[in-house]
């Protein structure tokens, strides 16, 4: 059986502000699972229905070092249509009423995001095969997979691809539809 994990900064039905959610929500539903465990990690933010908040199940935490500080990373995680979503909790980073706050705050909270996807995995307990990144706000997994990670043997070998939904806004800053 393949392991594969999709990284993604919303999904549907959880958050949605665009296309990027739709696939990140219907694409691991369709693999065939007795060949593939497909699992999907997201922030869990303030902002997702609390319908779903309430059937998330808290798994563990720990602190994470990003930057110049130890930062809080809780992991939740609901299975839904047959699929496993993790959750990472940090309020500082995933509170308000919207995903995506603009640049230059952005920044910190996807290098953290992309950080912790990666960090999560031994405490659930799944090494995937191939890591599947979504967007510019996953863009650091396989930098930090291949950088900070790589030297561990739970993550060597693990592959990654990046998926770019709407090139239209490729090397564009500054501009969001939320």
């Amino acid at each position: 059986m393949k392991n594969i994990l999709f990284v993604a900064s919303e999904c549907v039905p959880f958050l949605k502000t665009g296309g990027l959610a739709d696939v990140a929500g219907s694409l691991p539903k369709c693999f065939d699972k007795e060949y593939f465990d497909v699992r999907v990690v997201m922030p869990k933010y303030t902002a997702i229905a609390e319908k779903y908040k309430e059937k998330m199940q808290y798994i563990t935490n720990f602190y994470m070092d990003l930057n110049w500080r130890q930062q809080y990373v809780g992991i939740f995680s609901l299975v839904q249509d047959g699929v496993t979503y993790y959750f990472i909790d940090n309020e500082e980073h995933f509170s308000g009423d919207r995903p995506y706050a603009g640049m230059p705050w952005d920044l910190e909270k996807f290098a953290f995001f992309s950080k912790a996807a990666l960090s999560i995995l031994p405490a659930v307990g799944f090494r995937p095969d191939v890591i599947h990144c979504h967007d510019w706000q996953t863009g650091l997994v396989p930098v930090y997979l291949h950088e900070r990670f790589a030297a561990s043997e739970f993550f060597r070998d693990i592959k990654c691809v990046m998926t770019i939904h709407n090139l239209k806004f490729q090397g564009v800053c500054g501009i969001w539809r939320v």
